[in-house]
């Protein structure tokens, strides 16, 4: 007696079954593969987020130059102490230590809810990586050193 055979049954023969993957199986290993492909075309293209933190950048730094130009204003021409015609580094706060930075404290609260700092910046560093000057006008000029992919990110008024 074969395997394939039972007593009072007819034999069936095995010879015709399909060897191979069923539809719903290519379509499942397709659909992973396009996904694994989108993944890897988005980590070898890094341009979109560098442009989303150069244009947190550039709203930073006209953020601190409009806070600096409303205290200057209101103190009828007098800036922040320590700017000077030098671009300095601008202190995170005066809580931290920021050696030959420039201290904008005396903007947050009034002028800005909190002294903004580079997305790069790393959370134990004391300076926002943004520079600060002014020129023998009086003109300040903020600037975004950091920014990525060649940009030349800074404001001056």
């Amino acid at each position: 007696m074969s395997p394939t055979s039972r007593p009072g049954l007819p034999t069936v023969a095995l010879t015709g079954a399909k060897a191979g993957f069923s539809l719903i199986e290519l379509l499942l290993v397709i659909g992973i593969l396009a996904i694994l492909a989108a993944i890897v075309i988005v980590a070898m293209n890094p341009k979109p987020m560098v442009d989303e933190r150069n244009a947190k950048r550039t709203k930073d730094i006209q953020m601190l130059l409009d806070a600096v130009t409303q205290y200057a204003v209101e103190t009828k021409g007098v800036f922040p102490a320590g700017i000077t015609i030098t671009a300095k580094e601008i202190c995170r706060s005066s809580e931290l230590p920021c050696h030959n930075g420039v201290d904008l404290d005396v903007l947050t609260g009034s002028y800005l809810p909190e002294l903004p700092i580079d997305p790069l910046a790393s959370s134990s560093g004391t300076g926002s990586h943004y520079t600060i000057m002014k020129d023998r006008q009086n003109r300040i000029t903020i600037a975004a050193p950091e920014a990525e992919g060649g940009a030349k990110i800074s404001v001056t008024h």
